[in-house]
This record gives structure tokens, sequence and C-alpha cells, in this order.
């Protein structure tokens, strides 16, 4: 931002916000928007954190998450007010495909909730599961409600009620592909609230997921924007230029406490042979919005270190894919022979808006793990395995020549709840937000960012 739109400190109150991911930039605006002097403060070259934009192949992209969970209307109440909501768009209702062992490919079934199935001996659950998986399943989710009731882990409650092949052929695939982290890391309440109370008062798993399910609002569970939930970060940063919050990139954080912030590395800080000089803000408050990186921020190391994701995209153009052979995507279950890849988007055959735009190319969208792709892969080794990977997946051979572009993203896995906890002593004081406190996904992100936003301005 320029001089001229940065606060002039005629505001009450004064507050630090550390991170420009969509945390921070929600609580920045909340807070600038009921009259406090805010900075925000961000390492990196640019606002928006894992909700951001790319070009690939002349097409501006999402260059992380490209949807949101329309459950609790949330996000879409949010969108809303910043003007967005007459852009939000549903995804092509042909729904993804879980690929298994070598080559077998399955439509998801239609009645889950997290994989988690709805209806045991429904044909599309047997087909993946097998029948000897739904056999177990259904004499182990035959017992009483409160038989694995107590469990906090989504894999903990999927295992003692349902055993280890729904567990590892729908349920691990889904969390690995839309959260990264296997179901034994993920909390149950935080991804699926009410559904521990719904065993217990149903007396089946499989009641209980159809009861939250009946609860939930008709339509689709995810929702996107057209022209990419890019437009979001886009809009809270205008948002944020119009109510006069400094903003400061490139400043990387050594110091802080409940009341300042120590920064080296800005672009607005004189430096010496020795780097970079340090300049210390004050204020009223600290808010830290920097999601698994606490203890990085501080000047330390996590006590657990996050791997690292990579999201592969390519463009390319090839006339069998008009027909989507896997419906908008592919889930990929531990083990599957061939495939390296955790998941698959076909970004084209899931938004009709981004199909129209890419007039007659495709635009395909593959995640990975580290150690299977980490930073040291080269480019060229990217895009290989990429391809491969989609060859596989969508059971076709496609050529490398009808590749017009490829692209990379990097972003830090999330870590587990209780590595969360441990990765970083914060000083007394000092007030997070972000995905590590408030769960994974915009709306848990966007709902607590308000929450700590209104608390603080109460104060």
């Amino acid at each position: 931002m320029t001089e001229a739109t940065r606060s002039s400190g005629a505001a009450a109150h004064r507050a630090l916000v550390v991170g420009g991911g969509v945390a921070g930039l929600v609580v920045a605006r909340d807070l600038a928007a009921a009259g406090v002097a805010v900075t925000l403060v961000e390492a990196s070259d640019r606002l928006g954190g894992e909700v951001g934009r790319h070009v690939v192949g002349g097409l501006p992209l999402d260059a992380g998450a490209e949807s949101f969970a329309t459950r609790g209307g949330t996000v879409q109440a949010y969108l809303d007010e910043l003007g967005l909501g007459g852009d939000v768009v549903l995804p092509d209702p042909r729904g993804a495909w879980v690929q298994h062992g070598a080559g077998q490919a399955f439509p998801l079934p239609r009645t889950g909730l997290l994989g988690i199935p709805g209806d045991l001996t429904a044909d599309d659950v047997v087909a993946v599961v097998g029948a000897a998986g739904t056999a177990e399943a259904s004499r182990l989710d035959a017992a009483a409600g409160d038989v694995g009731a107590d469990e906090t882990s989504v894999g903990g409650l999927v295992r003692v009620r349902m055993g280890d092949a729904v567990l590892d052929r729908l349920v691990t695939p889904i969390i690995g592909g839309v959260h990264s982290v296997h179901p034994d890391l993920l909390s149950v309440d935080r991804v699926a609230p009410g559904l521990r109370a719904a065993l217990r008062r149903e007396g089946s798993l499989a009641a209980a997921v159809l009861s939250v399910r009946a609860l939930a609002p008709a339509g689709s569970a995810v929702a996107g924007l057209r022209g990419g939930m890019a437009s979001l970060a886009e809009a809270l940063v205008a948002e944020l230029d119009r109510l006069g919050v400094e903003v400061r990139l490139g400043a990387h954080v050594a110091v802080l406490d409940a009341r300042s912030v120590t920064l080296t590395g800005s672009d607005d800080v004189a430096h010496d042979e020795h780097g970079a000089t340090p300049e210390r803000l004050e204020a009223d408050v600290v808010v830290l919005a920097v999601g698994d990186g606490a203890g990085r921020v501080l000047g330390g190391r996590p006590a657990h270190a996050a791997g690292l994701i990579t999201l592969a995209t390519l463009v390319l153009r090839d006339d069998r894919l008009d027909a989507a052979p896997r419906g908008t995507g592919v889930l990929v279950a531990p083990g599957a022979d061939g495939v390296r890849a955790k998941a698959l988007t076909h970004a084209t055959a899931k938004w009709p808006w981004l199909a129209e735009r890419a007039d007659g190319r495709h635009v395909l969208r593959l995640s990975y793990d580290s150690p299977v792709v980490t930073a040291a892969t080269s480019d060229d080794e990217l895009r290989s395995t990429a391809l491969a990977d989609a060859s596989v997946l969508l059971g076709l051979s496609l050529d490398p020549a009808t590749v017009e572009d490829a692209a990379r993203v990097e972003w830090s896995a999330p870590l587990p709840q209780e590595a969360v906890g441990a990765s970083s002593s914060l000083p007394d004081g000092v007030v997070r937000v972000g995905g590590a406190v408030a769960g994974r996904g915009l709306a848990a992100v966007i709902a607590h960012a308000r929450r700590v936003a209104a608390d603080l301005v109460a104060r």
C-alpha cells in the first residue's frame, strides 16, 4: 500500500496483526472497521496465504483453496457482506471418484459424511469397501450407541464403529485429499460437530451420518466463486486499503510479545552489511495469524516439523477429457499402485465457469505430500510425474505434447493438533487466530477470526 492509504494514527487504539492469510485479513478488516488503527505484517511478498492466484497457460487460477464448505452458511454470509455473494457457484454434480489398488476406481458414495457411509448396504458403498468390509462394518455398527462415542479423532471413531476397510478405502482418501492429514490426527468435533452426540442418540454411526446430513441445508456440501476463491483474498485486500490499514510485506518477525513486534527484513527498514536493522512496533494488542508456524515466527523451531504439500497444475488440450472420465476428480487411497499423487481435481470439469474461460483446454490439479515430492524435486520431474499420475487416475494415456503449461505451488502441511500446542510457547497476551486454533477450512477460520475481533473491540 502507498503512504497515502496507510493509517494516520487518528483511531483510538492500535493493533498489530502478524500474518496476511485469510485469518489475518479478516481480523484486520473487522478491527479497522471498528475504528482501530491496524498494522498488518506479512513475511512474504503477497497477501492471501493459501487463498491466492497464479496464472498458468494464460489462465488466472486458484493457487490454493478452490472451494468452501457451505455448512452453517458462514462463508456465504461473509461473501454477501463483501459483495461477492452473486458470484457463488456450485460444482458440477457428477462428483468425484476414489482410486484403489491397480487401477480400481469407483465413484464416491452419495450418502456419506467425510467418507463415512450413511447406508452400508448401498451399492456404491459395497463397490468401494467390498462385501466383507461392509459386513464387518455392519456388525461393528450394531453395537450400543455409546461404543466409540468417546473417540475424539475421526480415525478412532470410524475404526471402532465400522472397521479398517471403511477407514482405509473411504475415509482416509477423502480426509487426506481435503484436510491433508490422516483421520487419526483430525478432531471429529472440528470437522463434523454433532456427530458423536448423534451416534449416542441414533444408536449407530451410519444413522448418525444421515441425521447430521439431514440437518444440513439442501444442496452441495461445497461451493466456489466464479473467477476463483482468490477473489475473496483480493476483496479483503481492497477492504484493508479502503480502511487505511498499514501493510508491511517482506517483514519477518524476530520477536513479539503482547504489546510489540520486532521486525527484520522489512522493505521500510534500512539494511547494513550485517543484515536488516531491527524495527520495533508497539501496539495495544498483538494478533498472531500464522497458522502452524508460530515457532518459526518466534525465531525458534516447532517441536514437530511440518511436511510439504505441493500442488502441480497442468493446462492441456485433449478432447477425450471433455467426457470427464472420472467426474470432478479422484481421491487416492493409501497404497494405490502406480500413483504418487494423493488427489487429482479435474478443475474444468468441476467448475463450468472455468471450462468456459479455458476455451477447450483442460485444467488438472494434482497434490503431493513430502517426501514423495519435495522442494528439491525439479519442475520438469514434477511435470512428468503429474502427467503420469493423471494418466493412471483418469484412465487415459496423456501425451506430454498436449501440455501447454504447468506450474507448482508449495504449502506447509498442517501439524497435528498436539504438535500445534507444542510448537511454540507464546508470550502471555498474544492473541491467536487461523487454522491452527480455529480448525481447517474457511468457515472455521473466518468465524473464529470475527469472534476474536469482536471480543477485542468489546474490550
